[in-house]
């Protein structure tokens, strides 16, 4: 017997861990102070009403021998593909059924995607990025290659045709920068995969959280995206789902390598692995695509945005750089008096018993920025922002 060796290339240190020490460690120290996280990435307004409607519901449905389910579809059931096949149709978008995949929440799906691809790909990662994608890679033994995101090119690097990469993760809205990249950027990268041979695995999880309609949500708005891009999707955040788990997975008919049409590669993978979404939160996940979800699931969209707005003025205000509250869920900060990102953590923890992220565990290019989230409530929001405001630099 022999272990996977690719584990042994992690870090004895996780990230997340070692930030839930210090905090552990301070509240310990420090009982009398209330500790506000503004680092945290999970959601905190509770389902909306549609959405609980339409599970007790089905709850109801499973109670009677007559409308009873057991085992559902391996990809999903119809009625939410149906929705969600709508939903693109809505941005000029159109799929067939049998090209969307329903999975339980995009973190999954995202890993879980390489394994139809042989380890001999070459990876390539936007630094900074969402950690997952790294991890997954390692795990499955591929070679990595970086492109440097800086405050130069707006944590958005383009492709660049003298680096050889066979699958390409992309994230816009970025975590954690909360950049967005153009019509004219997607462009560009679908024309370099396309040159390359290379697949792009396109996250979208925060698309709802895009605040103009010059930018776009997804890579099938780019014409000959279908031939290169996969697309993972999530109502994680759009909708609460963080505790529920469910996602979606777009693999266009169009997209063949080898011979193959990698849909039904990942169509197998699925059958082979999986025993699907539960019929209770496919039916919520459907009320999301209702008027009334719509409806609701955007104003708990609004309630966070105006929580990073009401952080990036603060910093602001402080004269500390930051970008990504317009359209995420996120403010990222470059850390003031050259401080790297540890430096900062310490001090808004220590002096004002506040948590961010530091920017370095979502890459080199993150040491000397910082996330703030604005998942927490409004309350704590306020006064974490009048904390901030209260902060010395000097």
């Amino acid at each position: 017997m022999k272990l996977n060796k690719n584990f042994l290339k992690f870090s004895d240190d996780y990230f997340f861990y070692k930030i839930s020490c210090k905090i552990k460690d301070f509240i310990a120290e420090n009982k009398e102070k209330k500790v506000i996280s503004l680092g945290i990435g999970d959601t905190t307004m509770p389902l909306c009403e549609a959405v609980i409607s339409a599970m007790n519901n089905s709850i109801c449905e499973m109670s009677k021998k007559e409308t009873y389910r057991g085992y559902g579809p391996e990809q999903g059931y119809k009625f939410l593909r149906l929705k969600i096949k709508n939903y693109y149709k809505e941005k000029g978008i159109n799929l067939n059924e049998d090209e969307i995949f329903i999975g339980d929440g995009a973190g999954r799906d995202i890993g879980d995607i390489q394994e139809i691809f042989s380890e001999d790909n070459i990876v390539l990662i936007v630094d900074p990025t969402y950690p997952a994608y790294i991890d997954s890679s390692i795990l499955s033994g591929k070679k990595i290659v970086f492109l440097n995101g800086r405050k130069e090119n707006f944590f958005l690097p383009m492709p660049n045709n003298d680096i050889k990469s066979d699958i390409i993760y992309l994230c816009s809205p970025n975590n954690p920068t909360g950049s967005v990249y153009t019509y004219e950027n997607l462009e560009k990268w679908v024309k370099y995969a396309k040159n390359q041979g290379s697949i792009i695995l396109f996250d979208a999880a925060y698309e709802a959280f895009i605040n103009s309609e010059n930018l776009p949500r997804s890579i099938f708005e780019i014409k000959d995206a279908k031939e290169c891009a996969i697309e993972i999707g999530s109502f994680s955040k759009t909708a609460g789902f963080t505790g529920v788990r469910c996602g979606y997975t777009v693999i266009a008919d169009d997209l063949i390598f080898e011979g193959c049409q990698v849909n039904k590669l990942w169509m197998r993978r699925q059958t082979t692995k999986s025993n699907g979404v539960s019929y209770i939160t496919q039916r919520g996940a459907e009320a999301i695509f209702s008027k009334e979800g719509q409806k609701q699931i955007k104003k708990n969209i609004f309630y966070y945005k105006e929580n990073t707005k009401l952080i990036s003025n603060s910093l602001n205000e402080k004269g500390i750089w930051n970008c990504g509250s317009e359209n995420s869920p996120y403010v990222w900060a470059k850390c003031p008096n050259d401080m790297d990102s540890w430096d900062f953590f310490n001090l808004l923890l220590t002096n004002l018993a506040i948590v961010a992220i530091p920017g370095s565990g979502f890459g080199s290019n993150g040491d000397f920025y910082i996330r703030f989230s604005g998942f927490n409530s409004k309350e704590n929001t306020l006064e974490a922002v009048d904390r901030i405001k209260n902060l010395s630099l000097i």
